[in-house]
């Protein structure tokens, strides 16, 4: 018998890549069959604000916003400072003062007035629960209960004000509600400092509510005068402040 032949058939050479990707073809299968399910995209709560005299979105509103929230706030005034320490808080926001916590000049993009006469005018204006405080010497109000703090970079006065090149500086106090609610706190610190404040508000009746809010702040002189003079101690205060607000909601209209 003759012997029995083969032929053995010749094939192209697969090229390497071709072979690399049809071999984690199937490892990408089970990779997607094995994966979890994505999970929804997380949301940011929306800001709220009142720059145009009304509640809206931060994002609706086509003004040069910065907001501080009043648990940011609450931090920030813990050491018992005043106004000033919403320097540098915010974007383009700047505070000096001549006169320490008396009379607090405001700069916004730099813009401001070096001023420190009582009857000039700043171009930056501050307004407390929509009353503008025009007088320099009320800029310095101490900041206490305050739900929001909002910057208005740029010319505001045809709705806050007058004179508001520069731009507001808006504080929102916390508002009465018809639930009860209040807080306390005290903080001690060197040179013999004091904050306390304490708020408390709730229901009158079907459509009358109220706040009280007070605040303490003290603390001795820290910055000795060496130079002849009267005074041998600065930059210590002793001061106090009391807000009441009272709300009327009705059908249609509140105050």
């Amino acid at each position: 018998m003759s012997p029995t032949r083969t032929v053995r058939g010749r094939f192209p050479a697969a090229h390497p890549l071709f072979v690399a990707v049809a071999a984690l073809l199937p490892l990408a299968a089970m990779a997607q069959d094995a994966a979890p399910a994505q999970k929804e995209a997380a949301t940011l709560d929306a800001v709220k604000v009142t720059a145009a005299r009304k509640v809206e979105n931060i994002q609706d509103v086509p003004v040069s916003i910065s907001t501080v929230s009043g648990e940011k706030l609450d931090a920030l005034a813990s050491g018992g400072t005043d106004v000033r320490y919403l320097s540098g808080r915010v974007p383009s926001l700047n505070i000096e003062s001549s006169f320490g916590r008396a009379f607090p000049r405001f700069y916004i993009r730099g813009y401001g007035n070096t001023d420190f006469r009582l009857n000039t005018s700043q171009p930056v204006s501050l307004v407390y629960d929509d009353v503008v405080q025009e007088n320099p010497i009320l800029k310095g109000f101490p900041i206490f209960d305050v739900e929001q703090v909002e910057v208005l970079r740029g010319p505001q006065g045809s709705l806050f004000g007058r004179n508001t090149p520069a731009g507001v500086v808006k504080f929102d106090s916390v508002r009465p509600t018809q639930e009860f609610n209040g807080y306390g706190k005290v903080g001690y610190g060197s040179d013999n400092l004091w904050n306390v404040e304490a708020a408390v508000g709730g229901a009158l009746s079907a459509r009358w509510s109220a706040r009280v809010s007070a605040l303490y702040q003290r603390r001795d002189d820290w910055v000795k005068n060496t130079g002849t003079g009267p005074n041998d101690g600065l930059e210590g205060y002793d001061e106090s402040a009391v807000r009441v607000q009272f709300l009327y909601e009705g059908d249609n209209f509140e105050a």
